[in-house]
């Protein structure tokens, strides 16, 4: 009978140590997403963008990005929460980039010169969506093709010269 007691002991006890931590870790998520300064930014576009990205100024994090929305407009809203301790300027703008050439998108501040600071639920005023690497791929395509095409016109005239000169 004592051993069968010692048995139900431990399993008591590993029971209760269960319990208390799943309600310790509970209780601290739960302080974690209290705290903070929330606000939103919308964006045209924020390809790449989840909840989780981190929110940076001069490359430190600073937060994160907890929820995407899309608005009436079509817009796609981020609410962003910012650490407690860090004074946001009203005047301060918001830009997606990607890390590297296909690194992992994140959320940049640029904080700016106003005295004024954000409070929580304001919206930042500027801000730049994500810049789609197909579209900027195009862009440089196109751009050298363009290019190629003037440089051909050039020679040709350059050899049209040559010739009229030789004669």
């Amino acid at each position: 009978m004592t051993e069968e007691l010692r048995d139900i002991f431990i399993g008591a006890v590993t029971v209760a140590i269960l319990v208390l931590g799943s309600m310790f870790s509970f209780a601290s998520n739960a302080v974690d997403k209290l705290g903070g300064l929330f606000v939103t930014a919308q964006f045209n576009r924020i390809d790449g963008l989840d909840a989780g990205t981190e929110i940076r100024i001069g490359g430190i994090k600073i937060g994160e990005v907890t929820g995407l929305d899309l608005k009436e407009d079509y817009s796609a809203e981020a609410t962003l929460k910012i650490e407690t301790n860090i004074s946001i300027p009203t005047d301060t703008s918001v830009a997606i980039h990607t890390g590297g050439i296909f690194g992992g998108k994140y959320v940049t501040l640029e904080p700016g010169a106003e005295e004024n600071y954000m409070e929580m639920g304001d919206a930042f005023e500027v801000t730049q969506g994500s810049v789609d690497v197909q579209d900027l791929l195009d862009l440089i395509i196109g751009q050298a093709k363009s290019n190629q095409s003037k440089i051909r016109k050039q020679l040709e005239e350059l050899r049209k010269l040559q010739v009229g000169s030789k004669r």
